[in-house]
């Protein structure tokens, strides 16, 4: 589960998972959503392997979706898909998506980077949460 907050000129989002596993796909389709208004028109044409390393969950999920911002601004692709494989200090994703099609694509928001501001990733009674600022 993803939901967003208000910060100030910028955008937030709360993650909130079993696992770690599956924080990672849900911060990957709370970036997403944020990116293309209708995530569900991306269609799987096309896996894309990303393996990063770190020290740290936060720093590991930081990288990750710095990726994934890269993937889109530099590459042009959305993906909807992410199959996850974490160690305690590596990641291992398969995203599943295609190319940005602007007659089925609708872009929402301009997402520029991922924020170290308040970003915050830990485990919970209930397994795991995250909250991160976007800048936009």
């Amino acid at each position: 589960m993803f939901e967003t907050f208000d910060h100030t000129a910028d955008l937030g989002l709360r993650i909130a998972a079993a696992t770690r596993e599956e924080l990672f796909s849900e911060a990957a389709r709370g970036l997403t959503a944020q990116i293309v208004e209708n995530s569900e028109a991306i269609e799987p044409r096309e896996t894309v392997v990303i393996e990063k390393s770190g020290d740290a969950v936060d720093y590991l999920l930081f990288d990750w979706l710095d990726e994934l911002l890269y993937q889109y601004e530099c590459k042009q692709l959305l993906f909807r898909e992410f199959r996850i494989e974490l160690s305690d200090h590596s990641l291992r994703a398969e995203c599943v998506g295609e190319p940005v099609d602007p007659s089925r694509h609708r872009l929402a928001h301009e997402v520029k980077a991922i924020t170290y501001h308040d970003f915050v990733v830990e485990p919970t009674p209930d397994g795991w949460r995250a909250e991160f600022i976007v800048d936009i």
